[in-house]
């Protein structure tokens, strides 16, 4: 018999099963032995009666085994009111230990306070045993999946562009050089030249998941040198505010199914509440955040300042946001085009066609219209003196190219907003920031 997970013992009661999972406590009584069991769906308690003679082994295993050992069980699901824990026990009939704790654990999971933040990350395999943390993943994972779910809906294709580029992408500044053969390569920034090439392939609808990898010496709640990002790309657009209605549209959905799903388990274990938006999201200038602001809360910055949010700025979005709209989300449009990256498309006025998107206070989003005129990028990337490091790039626009847009969502900034997580350090799955690379 194959193993079946904890949360579907409730299917087959009074039937043999077999499951396997972590020691994750247990009670030796004079009489009786339980042992709770747990895998990344829930826990079981086995139940072990010590006065059976067919027990005698069972009993002297149990009696030696310890805490976080991994073991294979195999016995009768039964309902038992009586158990606390999920209302079933399983009586055994064998039990194999797949693997033994052989060292006392060099922190307790279970209670993490006190313990420093660096020790859990060395220890990550351990950290990520808590409930806390097996429910931020299966969270995270159901969001990427009900994003996807909406663009699938949409007709969008999924691409998977390459990491290893023979150009820095965007700019020369903050990529990771790495040595291909006889010349240098670098780590993809995002995938953004690919995006916009799928564009040009006539694909017209695309998006990718895949790491994105920034050489920044950043030592913030939410930065990190490598981090997973969620990209869309799509053509015919009008303007900007197609992309920004797509983006709204698709969190929208995505965080409705989340709430379905989840809501109740986040509340008990993270004590937050998933809270849907309502369409559409709404939109302020960047001057006209700055004035609110100042009028306000007395938040001042000098001009200087002003082309661009700042930090405490993007915090105090969400109280304007929430205050102004009753809404979590705000976008911000109107940001100066030299602030900008090149292939961001600016109108006739030399306006930049593009937006932030800031949620609870960060910024999670910066989109635009790309400029998909071929004259127009040549001059973009000369301003920016550019032209020569990206002349495989400007090929892709000398054929024809739709007019496009699109944007870019951190998986591991959301989860933790979403969660109210402290650092993405604990919201992704193992850190990689200027002073980590281990595990």
């Amino acid at each position: 018999m194959k193993s079946i997970s904890i949360n579907k013992l409730k299917d087959h009661y009074e039937e043999e099963v077999v499951v396997s999972g972590f020691v994750d406590n247990i009670r030796n009584l004079q009489w009786v032995q339980f042992v709770i069991l747990k895998d990344n769906t829930n826990k079981v308690q086995i139940t072990i009666e010590k006065s059976d003679e067919n027990n005698r082994k069972m009993v002297e295993l149990i009696n030696n085994l310890t805490l976080e050992s991994t073991v294979k069980v195999t016995g009768i699901i039964k309902e038992s009111p009586k158990v606390k824990l999920n209302g079933m026990e399983i009586i055994p009939t064998k039990i194999e230990v797949t693997s033994r704790s052989e060292e006392e654990l060099p922190f307790t999971y279970k209670n993490i306070e006190g313990v420093n933040l660096d020790t859990r990350l060395d220890y990550r395999f351990i950290d990520l045993r808590s409930d806390k943390n097996i429910l931020m993943f299966q969270v995270q994972s159901a969001f990427i999946r009900y994003m996807r779910e909406y663009l699938y809906q949409n007709n969008f294709i999924e691409i998977h562009t390459p990491k290893l580029i023979g150009a820095a992408s965007e700019s020369g500044a903050e990529v990771f050089e790495v040595k291909y053969f006889d010349r240098l390569a670098y780590l993809a920034q995002s995938p953004q030249f690919y995006k916009q090439m799928a564009m040009a392939s006539g694909m017209n609808k695309i998006f990718e998941v895949a790491p994105s990898f920034r050489a920044e010496n950043s030592n913030t709640s939410r930065h990190a040198t490598e981090f997973t990002s969620f990209d869309v790309e799509f053509s015919y657009i009008d303007s900007y505010e197609d992309v920004m209605n797509l983006e709204a549209e698709m969190l929208t959905y995505a965080l409705s199914k989340l709430k379905e799903e989840y809501n109740e388990k986040i509340k008990e274990v993270f004590g937050e509440e998933i809270i849907v938006p309502t369409l559409p999201f709404p939109t302020m200038t960047l001057e006209e955040v700055y004035k609110e602001l100042e009028e306000r809360y007395n938040y001042k910055v000098e001009e200087n300042e002003k082309t661009d949010l700042t930090t405490e700025a993007e915090r105090l979005t969400y109280k304007l946001a929430k205050e102004k709209y009753n809404h979590e989300f705000l976008f911000v449009v109107d940001y100066p085009a030299e602030k900008r990256a090149f292939y961001h498309m600016r109108n006739e006025e030399g306006k930049l066609q593009g937006y932030d998107l800031i949620w609870r206070g960060v910024e999670i989003t910066t989109g635009a219209q790309r400029e998909h005129r071929y004259e127009e990028i040549c001059k973009n990337t000369e301003s920016k003196g550019l032209k020569e490091d990206v002349q495989f790039y400007l090929e892709f626009f000398k054929y024809g190219c739709p007019p496009h847009g699109g944007f870019a969502i951190g998986i591991d900034r959301i989860t933790m907003l979403l969660l109210n997580i402290p650092s993405v350090k604990e919201s992704q799955f193992l850190f990689r920031g200027p002073n980590r690379l281990n595990p």
